[in-house]
């Protein structure tokens, strides 16, 4: 199967960058390298683009859409959250731009192998890291019922995750859950049949849950954000794709606190906290997708670009 993913908010994020032809630019969520494309292009042979990507298979579709830029790419397998100490290793000390664009991509969900969507009946996975261990169907079936309750209120934010859970404990107390097909059957009767034709498809808030819970999104995207702030030379710019409200929430909150850091109560007449600002928000509302781009990838409906600048 051909990797295949639409890059979102393509146009807005390069904008943003403010490319620099001889800049040094991160870019911690290759996919199939539709945004590094673009930024590659722009760079002159002093230039250089990093790009990290966890997915074997984003990581082989991307090498061969950068060819024509392999002198100014380099590309590493790994997890964002480790992509500062990665760049250090190599001597990278400061990156002019970085970029995230989370969540899956479109190749993620409709290669059934992968397990990602309810629309196949495949063996549950989730794993965007296919070396990692835990899957999907280990949480179906090890995890207790409060986690997955959990889980699925939290990164769903499903008003039905409490039955969800109990449905699930029920079933796998008589035999495993194994595939994709068996968990959307139990999330469907978990549900009142009146609330099924709501809000799409009754699985997809349980499946997104699962697997924010699988590939520990939230948890990599808090523990990377600041250490990226930091990593960025002076002027350089942050840009984050987000498509969940959680993710979104993070960021939003973690670009404030990096401007302003200041921990002194407000009936201070002057901070003595100490902290300094680290840059400024540049988009005090989240970017979103236009009327076009909406029309040609209805996937991209749910997606917003912040921008962070690096204190010069």
């Amino acid at each position: 199967m051909e990797f295949k993913h639409t890059s979102v908010l393509l146009e807005e994020t390069i904008e943003n960058l403010n490319i620099r032809p001889d800049g040094i630019y991160l870019d911690g969520t290759l996919g199939g390298g539709g945004h590094s494309y673009h930024i590659a292009e722009k760079l002159t042979a002093g230039g250089h683009l990093f790009g990290i990507d966890q997915d074997e298979e984003a990581i082989a579709a991307a090498t061969e859409r950068l060819t024509p830029f392999k002198d100014r790419v380099t590309i590493i397998r790994d997890n964002y959250e480790n992509a500062v100490e990665r760049l250090r290793e190599i001597g990278i000390n400061g990156a002019d731009g970085i970029m995230l664009d989370l969540g899956v991509s479109s190749y993620q969900l409709d290669n059934a192998e992968r397990g990602f969507s309810y629309k196949f009946d495949t063996p549950l996975d989730m794993r965007m890291d296919t070396r990692q261990q835990l899957t999907a169907r280990e949480i179906v079936n090890t995890w207790s019922e409060m986690e997955i309750y959990h889980i699925i209120r939290d990164y769903g934010e499903d008003q039905f995750a409490k039955n969800i859970a109990k449905h699930i404990v029920m079933t796998r107390a008589q035999q495993p859950i194994e595939t994709t097909g068996q968990l959307n059957e139990i999330i469907h009767a978990a549900i009142p049949a009146r609330m099924r034709e709501k809000g799409g498809h009754p699985s997809k808030r349980t499946f997104q849950a699962i697997r924010i819970a699988c590939n520990r999104e939230l948890d990599v995207l808090q523990n990377s954000l600041d250490g990226m702030i930091d990593f960025l030379n002076p002027g350089g710019r942050f840009c984050v794709i987000t498509f969940h409200s959680l993710e979104d929430r993070i960021v939003k909150v973690n670009f404030k606190r990096n401007e302003n850091p200041c921990t002194c109560p407000p009936e201070f007449p002057v901070c003595v906290c100490g902290n300094v600002s680290k840059g400024k928000v540049i988009t005090r509302k989240p970017i979103l997708p236009g009327a076009e781009e909406l029309e040609e990838n209805t996937r991209s409906k749910s997606a917003k670009l912040r921008v962070f600048e690096k204190a010069k």
